[in-house]
């Protein structure tokens, strides 16, 4: 039986406590928010606590879930580290590729602590068998990938929570907070990018200082091409779509459901991810598989978890396509 602590009682810190709740060989032992008023949404029975510090020293959790800004991810995480904890890290693993690679080489320099960062789409049933596919080899090589990300925030998104629009507090718009995922999963699926070009825009007029639209092409080293979408400006919220061509077949995820295209153009069924009830069904459901496989790695000694290290092209290729978007250049992640 593990031990759990949660940091930041914001909307995602839900996700992380139900799915340790639902796990019996968890125990969710406190909760901590800065927000005196966050007490209320704290579970029956579980400590409560406004100082992360006294939290992690009178309760000794084995886990600290950290569900804050994104701009205290890294220092956090490291505190937790060092107070003797193993530290389970919503994303995006940093603000930028400066500090995605400090936080990968303090993890490095601390290798008794399990560092898990929460890309949990890898996790989806539709990523995992098209991975599997992939990696078989059995259709040929990947020739074509796309990612888009259509969904929809409104002015009162950003206006609750200010920090979600600033680079100070955010480290960027659509792609690191909403489409970090899908970016993580086109170099997970396509293997390395060469280059990147790319077009960075704000469509809405809500006065935020990060993007809320983006473009980019994408050339991976293999030779294969890509193309990434994402935009915080659709009317609505829809699922996330991703599509590989190999030198056999094509396959695309849709509404959660991975496809294969037959010759003939009709779509052959494959997989289904488990969904999230509620609103906010397009997040996918693989939170609780991620979070149960960090909590099996550290009872069994394992590395088979997401590690920094695993999390820091998401944060390179946001920072090229920020910089190709401001220069116009092809950019190297």
């Amino acid at each position: 039986m593990k031990s759990a602590a949660v940091i930041g009682l914001g909307d995602i810190s839900a996700i992380h406590i139900a799915a340790i709740r639902r796990n019996p060989d968890i125990t969710l032992k406190a909760v901590c928010d800065i927000d005196e008023g966050a007490r209320l949404r704290a579970p029956e029975g579980t400590a409560f606590y406004t100082d992360y510090h006294e939290m992690i020293q009178k309760e000794q959790p084995d886990v600290v879930h950290v569900c804050l800004p994104h701009y205290l991810h890294v220092p956090v995480s490291k505190e937790a580290v060092n107070l003797g904890a193993h530290v389970f890290c919503e994303k995006p693993v940093a603000m930028n590729t400066a500090e995605a690679e400090d936080f990968a080489a303090f993890e490095t320099a601390h290798p008794d602590r399990h560092i898990g960062i929460c890309l949990q789409n890898r996790f989806n049933e539709s990523v995992e068998m098209l991975k599997e596919l992939i990696d078989s080899g059995q259709f040929g090589k990947v020739s074509g990938l796309k990612g888009f990300v259509p969904w929809a925030r409104p002015k009162s998104y950003y206006d609750e929570k200010p920090w979600r629009g600033t680079w100070k507090h955010a480290g960027g718009g659509c792609m690191i907070n909403q489409s970090v995922h899908t970016l993580d999963l086109l170099y997970y699926l396509g293997g390395p990018i060469e280059s990147i070009n790319a077009s960075v825009s704000q469509l809405l007029d809500y006065g935020i200082e990060v993007e809320d639209t983006v473009s980019a092409a994408l050339r991976f080293e293999s030779g294969a091409q890509g193309l990434f979408f994402a935009t915080n400006a659709n009317y609505k919220n829809e699922g996330v779509q991703i599509s590989v061509q190999t030198g056999g077949a094509e396959f695309s995820i849709i509404d959660n459901v991975l496809y294969q295209t037959e010759p003939d153009g009709n779509k052959k069924r494959l997989a289904e991810d488990a969904k999230m009830p509620g609103e906010k069904f397009y997040y996918g459901a693989s939170h609780e598989k991620l979070i149960r496989a960090f909590y099996q790695a550290i009872e069994s000694g394992s590395q088979d978890y997401l590690h920094v290290k695993d999390a820091v092209m998401s944060i390179r290729l946001i920072d090229a396509i920020q910089q190709s978007g401001r220069t116009g250049k092809r950019i190297r992640p």
